[in-house]
This record gives structure tokens, C-alpha cells and sequence, in this order.
């Protein structure tokens, strides 16, 4: 399949900038696969729009703070994105200018942390030690120091003096999202149109909400490079599914599943593909490096909430895969979909608004 066919035209106006007001006045779009009808409605009236009952599976993965702006020795400035642990103190970063700090260079904030360059990769990535820390740990020197990692698209100045950082921490950030699990490169975003209320409705009608933990990595959104979209290598993400999690995954036949974000999914999936033989009073640990495109079936889920993605992702790929189980074609309907979603002035990506296939 030649890479090309994931692209569209986006409307620079229709890239979100911020979120809806109130998380659940975003827009949905409901396309019903059978019929290939599509609803214009909104995220708040979600349960009047599902046929029936689901189990609703989600990531709940809380996002690093994990931009952190700070000095070098010579007083120039820098930024080090947190991609994950390695062990200890030292991290696997991302560093700007990456031509400025070789190995052994040191950055830091006086008097509250020094971190140093141990290793540079060929791909931009570095490990990094913090050799001092004011607090127990980095995960709370990010909490007390960093900035959300918002994606480029987001035009926000996270360094400004008048930068809002607690109002893109809180909304940049799901509901459920768990404080011990702070794992996440960036949100898993299809989750950012729900409340308290709305899950507190969901749940009265006979929905029910079960959690997975996936750390999301940026490798989630790095575009296909190939020509042919088969040819791409697809990153590697760890993830954790508890054990009534599990049971209802390993009892589809009796369950609805709806699977929010195509984090949700991409891990429901490689368990299910994989279908290990677990101890379901146990949570399992997986890692997912499964790359989902049409003409693919997917067998972990029946319904999925999902937002507009970027041209040439691989997201396009898994939602294109959904929308045509095992046909080809998929990511041509996503196209005819999204053109729809342009012209009734929905809005893209990251604080965009979502889209639901029953």
C-alpha cells in the first residue's frame, strides 16, 4: 500500500488550539459501519447514542510533565524532553540544542537539580543522569518544575513568563488518568472529552469503565517514512492490563467492548492476538510493537472512540483498519470521513474533538 494514500488537506484553522470549554461540549461524529450513516452530535450525549451497554476500556496513563527548561554551563538555554526510565536517576531524553551538549555536558537550574549526558544516539535521543535533585525523585521534580509535552502543532510558548501551566496540566490530562501511573509521553487523547458526570451517567445506564496503563511513547506519532505503508517498523510500547481488565478481554463473547483512543486498542489487540495463557487474578505485562492497517481484523474490539488524526500516522492506519475489518479500503473511508468532519468544522488532533465507529 503506497504511503501516499495518508494524506489529506487540513485546514490550518482547524487544528485545535485549545479545548472545548467544558470537556464533554466537544463534538462527535458517529459513523455506524453497517449503514455507513454518519451523526453529527455532541461527546455529552454519548449514552443516548450507544445501541446497548459496553464495557469501556481505557488507558489510564497520566502524562509526565516532562518538559523541563534549563542552563547549561554556558548560560545558554535548554530543553530536555523525559522519554522514560532507565534506572535510578538516568533517563532516556530528548535534548535541544542536541549539538551543544555532547557527552559529558551538564544542565541544571540552581539549587534545584544537575543533570549530565551520558550517551547520545544516532536518532536525536540521549541518556541522561541527574546527578542532583532538590526532590526525592525526577517524577516529582517534573510534577514541581516541568511543563506538559504538548505537540508542535499546539502553538503554545511553555517558556513564556505568561504561560498558563496548570491550565494546560489539568486539561491536557484525563479525568481518570491515574497519579501513580505517570508513564505517558503524551495524553491519550480520545479520553479528554469525558467527566465525572458523564462516566457517573454511563455507568448508571449499565456501562461499564475498566482500565489498561499503556506508556504512551512519542513513537506513537512519529509519521510513516516508507513508500509502502507495509514497510514501516513500528515502535515498541510497554503495557499493563489488570486482571478485571483481562477477564473481560478473555470473555469477548460475553462482552461489548469499546475501546477508548487507539492506545486502548493497540494494546486490547496485542493481548488478544497473542492470547497468552495468564492467571486472570494477576495483571499482565505486556509490550506492544503490533502495527494495525487494512486489511487486518480486529479482534479486540466492537466499538471505538477515537479523534482526527494526522496525515501519514500510523493511528490512520489502525482506525482505517476498524472502520473496514478485513478489507481493504479503510483509510479511503477515513479520508471520506475526515472530509466530512472539515466541512462541518470539527477540529483536529490533540484538543480536537473525537469521532465514535459502532
Amino acid at each position: 500500500m503506497d504511503a501516499s494514500i495518508l494524506d489529506y488537506n487540513l485546514p490550518k484553522e482547524r487544528i485545535a488550539q485549545l479545548p472545548a470549554q467544558k470537556r464533554d461540549n466537544s463534538k462527535l461524529l458517529v459513523f455506524r459501519r453497517e449503514t455507513g450513516e454518519i451523526e453529527h452530535r455532541r461527546f455529552s450525549e454519548l449514552g443516548e447514542i450507544l445501541p446497548h451497554s459496553f464495557s469501556f476500556v481505557r488507558n489510564n496513563a497520566a502524562v509526565l510533565k516532562a518538559r523541563i527548561f534549563a542552563t547549561r554551563k554556558s548560560g545558554g538555554f535548554v530543553e530536555c524532553l523525559l522519554l522514560s526510565p532507565v534506572e535510578n536517576n538516568i533517563w532516556q531524553a530528548m535534548l535541544r540544542p542536541g549539538k551543544k551538549l555532547p557527552v559529558g555536558a551538564s544542565f541544571f537550574i540552581d539549587g534545584i537539580f544537575k543533570a549530565k549526558v551520558l550517551e547520545k544516539f544516532n536518532d536525536g535521543q540521549a541518556m541522561v543522569e541527574f546527578v542532583e535533585n532538590k526532590f526525592s525523585n525526577v517524577v516529582e521534580l517534573c510534577e514541581n518544575i516541568g511543563a506538559v509535552p504538548l505537540p508542535p502543532y499546539i502553538e503554545r510558548d511553555q517558556r513564556a513568563p505568561d504561560y498558563d501551566r496548570k491550565f494546560d496540566n489539568e486539561r491536557y490530562e484525563t479525568v481518570y488518568a491515574d497519579p501513580s501511573r505517570r508513564v505517558a509521553a503524551a495524553a491519550p487523547t480520545a479520553g479528554l472529552h469525558f467527566t465525572p458526570e458523564l462516566c457517573s451517567r454511563l455507568e448508571k445506564s449499565g456501562n461499564t469503565f475498566y482500565d489498561i496503563t499503556l506508556h504512551v511513547g512519542l513513537g506513537t506519532f512519529q509519521p510513516i517514512k516508507s513508500e509502502r505503508v507495509e514497510d514501516h517498523k513500528m515502535h515498541s510500547e510497554i503495557y499493563e492490563i489488570p486482571p478485571e481488565t483481562l477477564r473481560v478481554l478473555k470473555g469477548r463473547k460475553d462482552f461489548k467492548t469499546l475501546m477508548v483512543g487507539t492506545t486502548s486498542l493497540r494494546a486490547s489487540e496485542d493481548f488478544c492476538r497473542k492470547n497468552p495463557q495468564v492467571d486472570l487474578d494477576k495483571p499482565y505485562f505486556g509490550d506492544a510493537s503490533l502495527f494495525v492497517y487494512p486489511p487486518q481484523e480486529i479482534i479486540s474490539a466492537d466499538a471505538l472512540i477515537t479523534n482526527f488524526h494526522l496525515p501519514r500516522s500510523t493511528l490512520m492506519c489502525l482506525v482505517g483498519a476498524f472502520l473496514t475489518p478485513g478489507k481493504l479500503g479503510g483509510i479511503e473511508k477515513l479520508k471520506e470521513i475526515y472530509k466530512i468532519a472539515i466541512e462541518n468544522d470539527y477540529r483536529f488532533f490533540s484538543y480536537g474533538d473525537a469521532m465514535l465507529i459502532l
